[in-house]
């Protein structure tokens, strides 16, 4: 596991994904840049690969990790999609390294600026959405 601590502030980071993907005029182009962003995973160790881990609702096989060191959550994730694994890679980015408040609290519109959202299927926005949800719970769980 990673525990490296993020450089820039959630707004920051934020701003940073909107630039990047708003660069790209061609949806084609931010999917290649969503799947290159999934080759990037961190490796999630098969012990991690449980039931308990399984986000439920993907259309594809989908395992997030979540572990608490110092006050901060820090994340592993692993999708047998390309696609999928970039948009786990995608909120991670946002969420890695963060207080359990900043987790539970975090407003994700930027998903709808980088124009990513519109080019889903039904399913994988559906999947988000269940990502989204466990990684917020978890927050909202240990922020308590």
């Amino acid at each position: 596991m990673d525990y490296t601590l993020p450089t820039k502030t959630i707004d920051e980071t934020k701003a940073d994904l909107v630039k990047r993907f708003t660069h790209f005029a061609n949806p084609k182009d931010r999917y290649k840049y969503l799947i290159d962003m999934g080759k990037q995973l961190q490796m999630l160790d098969e012990d991690f690969q449980t039931e308990e881990n399984r986000i439920h609702g993907c259309q594809s096989q989908v395992w997030i990790h979540i572990e608490e060191k110092d006050g901060h959550l820090f994340m592993q994730a692993k999708s047998d999609a390309a696609i999928v694994s970039g948009l786990i890679a995608l909120l991670l980015r946002i969420y890695h390294g963060r207080t359990p408040q900043e987790v539970a609290t975090t407003p994700l519109e930027f998903l709808g600026e980088i124009g990513l959202l519109q080019q889903l299927s039904p399913n994988r926005s559906t999947g988000l959405y269940h990502m989204i949800k466990r990684i917020q719970a978890e927050g909202q769980r240990r922020f308590v």
